[in-house]
């Protein structure tokens, strides 16, 4: 499109913003400085001759400067050549040119100063008027540059009739990141007028002309006075609980709730507005920053072969994500479900044709298979994250929860020591402290079978770690609320004061990325799960969500079901030597030999085997 073609306010933002402007403005600039310097020396002499009561001040001033402007003008230029305020591109009004405007100064009232004792034509221009008239040209430099600061700054503004305006929760660097974005982008939705922060140090500044009004308490007075129709929760690290406290607030006031990404998501980028989205469960439920010690991580993964089991599954694709990040010498994705595997490939590579090595189709029951892809790709550290996890379906197929997660993990452990696996970790659950169900026991035994494996190898380590409920995952009860809102209602919960434990699948993996690199062979990790969450008050925070009238059905416990999960067994005893979030505990081993192949009752089995 034609500049001839655009409204004059069009044009002026378009060569705000290009960089083919940089050119023009440094011209532009330098003439104004001069006229600046100019203007200001002879308002000087003007003033000094008046003073000093002379018969003509205007005449004697012409006369006096006519030459010294020319020597003004090219020290200016030379000058500022120099030190770069007319050939560098700065940010308008800031310290830096600033600071380049007065070393400029300087160096010319320098270089004045001996041209005015070698110059003879210069004498009739006093010394004094040298540096007076220097010093409020400089004054006058600095102005125009921050006037066309605030102008490029109005013409960057997001249009106040058409964008939003937000309060924005968090006026540290995540919340003064955002804001400085948003008012440089003229076709952002959001405008952002007050900051809302519970440190009182903060309250009454103003951050790049956006008042801190004050902390949560004042949000309705701070809503009332900007018209702000959405709260920003821009802290990346808020917990779950500040984040339920603040959209309860914001919510009784009738206004949208937006939140950017946690901490862990940005990897040290900048915000960006795109990053501003909805508020999901997921935060309300389960969001916490977690430490992780990288050069642990790499030392285990970079460069190595690594082999996910369950590659397909919630907790294994996102392992899978997150362990690309390292660098593995190869990446190998297991699972029996094809098309679970073209999602964490596309999702991985922004691709999925399934004709590459990392791939593998394969069911854990077959040994034979298992045996050969180990010794064909020789896999150097494993996360077994494949198993059958459905309670109520593993009460009535006992025998299915046996043959995957009891025998599957036992032919897994027996190719990794027959192989040299360096470090094997076996994903459990809570449901294996104080088992009660079948799925529980199945995982109990998978885990001392793991730390046996973890007792008696002489290379490598073999560890599990435990954890409850993961947001997201397929089949977990967030997932089954959601389905039964949208089709409306009821939600069915179980008991009404059944607790469960919840975490992120992003906030689990990254632990257990973290337990393969600090546990111990043998040992079984705990990952801490925050406090236990109120299902009935979770179905009742996600009915109230989604602003319909849905009933809640309390329906009974299922079998095998607890009214509170444990994540410690009877005599485990909760110690983190090396991570907060992490506990180390040990579990009584138990030989892969004491095994059955074919049961004829796998419930009868499992007891047998879990109380030997």
């Amino acid at each position: 499109m034609s500049i001839l073609k655009l409204s004059p306010s069009q044009t002026l933002r378009n060569m705000a913003r290009s960089n083919s402007f940089y050119p023009l403005t440094s011209i532009l600039q330098f003439i104004l400085d001069t006229i600046a310097l100019s203007l200001t020396a002879m308002a000087v002499s003007y003033g000094r001759f008046v003073y000093q009561g002379h018969y003509d001040p205007l005449k004697a001033t012409k006369e006096s400067i006519s030459w010294v402007l020319l020597i003004v003008f090219l020290v200016q230029a030379v000058v500022g050549y120099i030190v770069g305020i007319y050939r560098r591109k700065w940010r308008y009004g800031s310290f830096d040119e600033v600071a380049g405007l007065i070393v400029t100064t300087t160096l010319s009232i320098v270089i004045l100063l001996f041209v005015r004792i070698f110059d003879r034509s210069t004498e009739p221009y006093p010394r004094s008027v040298i540096v007076l008239g220097s010093l409020a040209g400089l004054f006058l430099m600095a102005a125009n540059r921050y006037l066309w600061r605030l102008i490029r700054q109005q013409l960057r503004r997001p249009n106040e009739s058409t964008a939003a305006k937000i309060l924005v929760y968090g006026a540290g660097e995540g919340g003064i990141q955002i804001v400085n974005t948003l008012l440089r982008n003229p076709s952002s939705l959001y405008l952002p007028v007050g900051f809302i922060d519970d440190n009182p140090e903060t309250h009454r500044l103003s951050i790049s002309g956006v008042p801190v009004i004050g902390g949560r308490a004042s949000l309705e007075e701070a809503k009332n006075k900007t018209r702000a129709s959405v709260l920003l929760i821009a802290i990346p690290s808020a917990d779950s609980t500040l984040i339920n406290d603040i959209s309860k607030r914001a919510q009784s006031l009738g206004m949208d709730v937006k939140i950017v990404p946690p901490v862990q998501n940005l990897f040290e980028r900048p915000l960006d507005p795109s990053d501003i989205r909805d508020l999901t469960d997921e935060d309300l439920l389960g969001r916490r920053k977690i430490h992780t010690d990288l050069q642990q991580i790499s030392d285990y993964l970079v460069n190595r072969r690594v082999l996910v089991t369950g590659a397909g599954g919630s907790i294994g694709s996102e392992l899978c994500r997150q362990l690309v990040r390292f660098n593995p010498a190869e990446l190998i994705m297991l699972d029996r479900d094809e098309s679970a595997l073209h999602e964490v490939q596309l999702s991985i590579h922004g691709r999925a044709l399934l004709d590459t090595p990392q791939t593998v189709l394969a069911d854990l029951r077959d040994a034979a298979t298992i045996n050969e892809i180990f010794k064909t790709r020789q896999p150097e550290v494993v996360f077994h994250a494949a198993a059958l996890k459905h309670l109520p379906l593993l009460e009535r197929y006992p025998s299915e929860a046996y043959q995957t997660n009891v025998l599957g993990t036992a032919t897994l452990l027996q190719a990794a020591q027959t192989n040299g696996v360096k470090v094997f970790v076996n994903i459990s659950t809570d449901k294996a402290a104080n088992p009660i169900s079948i799925l529980g026991y199945s995982k109990r035994i998978a885990e001392r079978i793991t730390a046996s494996f973890g007792a008696t190898a002489t290379t490598g380590k073999y560890i599990s770690v435990r954890f409850g409920n993961v947001l997201g995952s397929r089949g977990s009860v967030l997932m089954s609320f959601r389905d039964q809102i949208e089709k409306g209602g009821p939600v069915t919960v179980t008991h009404k004061g059944v607790t469960r434990y919840f975490m992120t699948i992003s906030e689990a993996v990254q632990l257990v990325i973290q337990a393969g690199a600090i546990g111990s062979s043998g040992e079984v990790l705990v990952l801490d799960m925050g406090n236990p969450v109120s299902i009935y008050d979770v179905a009742t925070q996600l009915v109230s969500n989604s602003r319909k009238t849905v009933a809640i059905e309390i329906v009974g416990l299922r079998a095998g079901e607890k009214v509170h999960e444990e994540l410690f067994g009877d005599g485990e005893i909760d110690t983190r030597p090396h991570h907060p979030l992490i506990s180390h505990v040990k579990v009584v081993p138990i030989s892969n030999d004491i095994l059955v192949p074919n049961p004829n009752d796998a419930r009868e089995t499992m007891l047998k085997i879990f109380n030997s």
